[in-house]
């Protein structure tokens, strides 16, 4: 399912999305391990500039709702890997799909759909803390991301017209999302 370009390069195989806790990058681990393919994942290079910064995910979050040069250029590292002829097999990211889809790259792009409850247990038993706090965390984050990038690019998060694979995992595993995937790349 590779996209070829000229000269025989390829382009992302896919691109993984949803928002923080839905699994995504547990998706991208399982599917780098097993088919032995490349990734990026954009919540790690966004964790890492925060963690450069001193500064909490959430915290970050907000530093780019007030300077967007800061997501723009995270943005746009993640453009150019989507649209390089030797990135990553697999991007991750919030906006990889959207970034694809406008780029019209012909790849499986995928958005893992979950409830704020779920993600919220999720990131409460991954990272611990008070459950309503984590919720009311993860609410606002996805609130200040979404402004963002209706702000930045005019993307609306909730049109899921650039995927074309959507996964309701709110009451899935992570192998049993693994496994609807794999169906879908076939081999």
């Amino acid at each position: 399912m590779s996209v070829g370009m000229s000269g025989g390069d390829s382009l992302p195989i896919l691109t993984v999305s949803g928002k923080p806790g839905s699994g995504t990058s547990t998706l991208v681990d399982l599917l780098s391990e097993y088919r032995g393919w490349n990734s990026v994942n954009g919540g790690d290079i966004f964790r890492k500039e925060a963690e450069s910064r001193n500064l909490s995910v959430e915290d970050f979050s907000r530093l780019c709702k007030k300077d967007f040069e800061v997501d723009r250029s995270l943005d746009d590292t993640l453009r150019e890997l989507i649209s390089s002829s030797n990135g990553p097999s697999i991007v991750e990211s919030r906006l990889s799909g959207w970034w694809a889809h406008l780029a019209e790259i012909n790849c499986l792009r995928i958005w893992v759909e979950v409830s704020d409850e779920e993600r919220a247990r999720r990131i409460q038993y991954r990272e611990g803390g008070d459950y309503e706090d984590v919720l009311q965390s993860s609410q606002r984050r996805n609130y200040d991301d979404m402004e963002r990038y209706q702000e930045l690019y005019g993307i609306d998060l909730d049109d899921m017209s650039p995927y074309n694979m959507i996964i309701d995992a709110d009451s899935l595993e992570a192998s049993e999302v693994f496994e609807l995937v794999q169906r879908e790349l076939g081999d």
